[in-house]
């Protein structure tokens, strides 16, 4: 499962009635509009209106380049005051079993409910169904950019949500960015952005293990 794009305008004019940012922009353009209108007549609130709307365009373009490199784990960009807290990774080793389907299957906890996670190395990032997205309780961020997932089933568009708590073993992640994914059913997987948090991870034999940063909270590789 990949990120198609962020920008692919087909997704975001899909989820124009449901971003935040994606509403505040076309306010910031109108706003823009209306100071270039009424600049004739009275140049002074026209000059206002034009400067409140590149400031606001200014905001809004911060915010998208900081979620964005937010999917690089080299980037850790925080902005707890609009629900972007940092993405931490911690804990001791934790050892995985190869499951009977050829897949490497977690029971873990999110924000403290069980959750079934297949751990999927080609997820640029975690995905919650929006099924399980429903029983937990897990609402997409509301200034979330619109994202587009490919999957085997074809694209499919998605919204992004923060994990507060996932729990696994003897690991233990907070702030995790994921994407509320639908026509997964109940199919839940951990990302690139989880395992690239990681001091290491390998598999061995028919193991799994995961070994997070010795700086986090573990003992390291």
């Amino acid at each position: 499962m990949e990120i198609a794009a962020f920008s692919d305008p087909l997704a975001w004019l899909h989820a124009l009635p449901h971003s935040v940012l994606l509403v505040a922009t076309v306010g910031a353009v109108s706003l823009s509009m209306a100071g270039s209108l009424v600049n004739r007549r009275s140049p002074a609130l026209g000059h206002l209106l034009r400067g409140a709307s590149t400031v606001s365009l200014l905001g809004i373009l911060l915010l998208v380049v900081v979620q964005m490199a937010r999917v690089d784990s080299r980037f850790d960009v925080a902005l707890p005051q609009v629900g972007l807290p940092r993405q931490v990774v911690e804990g001791d080793e934790t050892r995985i079993p190869l499951g009977p389907d050829g897949h490497y299957w977690i029971s873990a906890e999110v924000n403290g409910q069980p959750v079934n996670f297949m751990v999927d190395t080609g997820a640029t990032l975690t995905a919650i169904s929006s099924e399980t997205a429903d029983t937990i309780g897990l609402e997409p961020r509301p200034g979330g950019l619109p994202v587009q997932l490919t999957t085997a089933n074809g694209p499919v568009a998605a919204e992004l949500a923060t994990i507060d708590s996932l729990e696994f073993g003897n690991v233990r992640a907070s702030g995790l960015d994921a994407v509320i994914a639908p026509n997964l059913g109940r199919m839940n997987v951990i990302g690139m952005n989880l395992l690239s948090r990681l001091g290491s991870w390998r598999v061995e034999g028919n193991t799994m293990i995961m070994v997070p940063k010795a700086d986090e909270g573990g003992e390291g590789a």
